[in-house]
């Protein structure tokens, strides 16, 4: 029995490796054409490089739409991901403590969020009325609203494994409305909230066809725009194009790394307590 459930690991651990390779040799791949010359990235082959060239990311941050675009991101990412918080936050608080027909009625057009496609074409309309599109303020509150329905999913489950007796000792001790939840509950939500940050930031951050059909203006795209527009403009140049990507990696990589240890708990714990 024993010896059937090593096998049966061994082989679990065989495919997950089989399946990492998906991901670890295209980047594998673009690290390397990174660091080699015009002639030697012009295959995108994992040959090792005849001698690696840093000068392709000094050539790469000499353009300055990369600083521009850097921060574009970072400033659609930061702000979709923080309204997305509060807002998720608290709706799933009053949802999860009040039951009510209603409020699972509301429960329910949430989780609605998660299965319904997009319509571009009403999404637009709608913007135009409002007169944010073409606008950071209409991206933002757009991925917010992306975001909502699975951020509410994930803390209304949380919520719910908090005994109410806390809220209760809370109210005795002279809490109310929002110092209840700011002081008592959301410092218990730490887990499924980093959970939640890292995953919009991720998705806003990566996202192409928001900023492709809502933000007209180029000076106002972030990262993986600008890396489209590479492709056109350094189309014989795949060291410097390559070059351009690993910098488009590098902030996604360093939030993933400092955040990873809360994913999985997280979303276990949004998924499974409720």
């Amino acid at each position: 029995m024993k010896k059937r459930k090593r096998y049966l690991n061994i082989t679990k651990e065989v495919f997950a490796w089989v399946l990492s390779l998906v991901i670890l040799v295209p980047f594998l791949m673009v690290l390397l054409n990174s660091v080699k010359s015009v002639t030697e990235a012009a295959t995108m082959s994992l040959a090792l490089p005849t001698e690696i060239k840093f000068s392709n990311y000094v050539e790469v941050l000499k353009d300055k739409r990369i600083y521009t675009s850097f921060f574009n991101s970072l400033f659609l990412s930061t702000a979709a991901s923080l309204i997305t918080l509060i807002v998720s936050s608290m709706a799933a608080f009053v949802i999860s403590r009040n039951r009510s027909r209603f409020n699972m009625v509301i429960y329910s057009i949430f989780l609605l969020g998660l299965v319904a496609p997009m319509n571009y074409v009403t999404t637009m309309k709608v913007m135009q009325i409002l007169n944010i599109i073409n606008t950071y303020t209409g991206v933002y509150l757009l991925y917010s609203a992306i975001f909502i329905p699975f951020t509410v999913f994930l803390y209304f489950g949380f919520i719910g494994s908090i005994p109410k007796e806390l809220d209760e000792a809370a109210v005795i001790d002279g809490c109310k409305g929002g110092g209840l939840f700011y002081k008592i509950i959301f410092p218990l939500l730490k887990p499924v909230t980093v959970t939640a940050v890292i995953i919009n930031f991720l998705n806003c951050w990566n996202d192409f066809v928001i900023p492709l059909y809502f933000l007209n203006s180029s000076g106002k795209w972030g990262m993986i725009m600008v890396m489209y527009n590479y492709f056109s403009t350094y189309i014989s140049s795949w060291n410097l194009v390559s070059a351009a990507m690993i910098l488009n990696l590098l902030p996604i990589i360093i939030v993933y790394a400092i955040g990873q240890k809360y994913i999985i708990s997280g979303m276990t714990a949004g998924a499974v307590k409720g």
